[in-house]
């Protein structure tokens, strides 16, 4: 497992306060759903007023541990406090009162408005904004008198974290909240979301887009398995990899990995399905020497790109697999 250690965000109190106790934590979390088990020995601790991404593949055990840390489910083992607080052990409904839940999909009623879902779920709380408050942060006061079913995706996700809003949350969960969305509706909601940070709000994300990590994310935890095995910040991350750039090729014919390995300015050389994955430090200085190599070696380049190197490559660097692999 790769622990990288980062300093507290900036807007945490002095030492003594209450706000310096995590607003998530878990530790040696277990849970098991028959003979599967999805999650496994977890630990993980979400600081108060950092946005914290929650990453790995499908199946990775990623909203089981959400649903844990929600209050929705229980762990089988482990030790599990929100906001200082174990569920079961004290007032939950107090807790919830201070919690934001926006699921992977929420189904709200189509024949309601906009403002008329957004009072319902504001009638669940004891405070909270008032509902053209609300209806402002999420950008749908035009909308406020249409209904549901009449609303484009990107405007129904805004109405689903504007749901998650109502009672004024200390923390926020945001399960996938951009899947299926085009670019500036994602855009959107990523302005939202840091909206709710800049005003001390905490922010736990789970997220198959890694530029959304990057941008949003004060720090990544990469599980794989019900496992942790990577946290730090994105930059911490990608600089695990050794390089700044990834080179992606395929070619016909056999390849000997073996001379590529001893490329200028390489620091990694992996086969993949299709083709193979280089990470570099210097493109320019690797590309030519590269193709150097497949002319020595008598086969054809048959693709090649490049990109700087991502959470994705870092990924495929521990795991072998990519983050949407199921």
């Amino acid at each position: 497992m790769v622990e990288l250690s980062t300093p507290a965000p900036a807007n945490l109190k002095s030492p003594g306060s209450d706000r310096e106790e995590p607003a998530l934590l878990c530790r040696s979390m277990f849970k098991r759903y028959g003979s599967v088990v999805a999650v496994d020995g977890l630990d993980l601790e979400v600081r108060r007023g950092e946005c914290f991404g929650l990453l790995g593949p499908n199946g990775a055990g990623k909203t089981t541990t959400i649903e844990i840390l929600e209050g929705l489910n229980r762990a089988d083992h482990g030790e599990v406090r929100v906001l200082g607080q174990a569920w079961g052990r004290g007032d939950d409904r107090a807790l919830r009162e201070r919690l934001g839940i926006q699921l992977q999909e929420t189904r709200l009623q189509e024949k309601l408005t906009v403002t008329e879902t957004v009072r319902l779920f504001r009638s669940f709380y004891r405070r909270g904004p008032s509902t053209e408050e609300v209806l402002r942060r999420v950008s749908l006061e035009e909308k406020r008198d249409s209904w549901v079913v009449k609303l484009s995706g990107g405007q129904r996700q805004r109405l689903s974290v504007a749901c998650a809003l109502v009672n004024a949350p200390d923390v926020l969960f945001l399960d996938e909240p951009t899947t299926g969305l085009d670019p500036q509706s994602r855009r959107q909601l990523w302005e939202l979301i840091d909206g709710f940070r800049s005003g001390g709000g905490t922010v736990l994300l789970t997220t198959h887009y890694m530029e959304e990590a990057e941008r949003l994310c004060d720090r990544v935890a990469i599980v794989d398995h019900g496992k942790r095995i990577a946290l730090g910040t994105p930059a911490e991350l990608i600089a695990l990899l050794g390089a700044e750039h990834v080179v992606e090729f395929s070619v016909q014919g056999r390849l000997d990995l073996g001379p590529v390995e001893r490329l200028p300015t390489l620091s990694q050389a992996r086969a993949e399905v299709g083709g193979f994955s280089l990470s570099v430090r210097a493109p320019h200085v690797a590309i030519p020497a590269l193709i150097a190599e497949l002319e020595r070696q008598g086969v054809s380049l048959a693709r090649l790109t490049t990109h700087h190197a991502t959470l994705e490559d870092v990924f495929m660097s521990l795991t072998g697999r990519t983050l949407r692999d199921e």
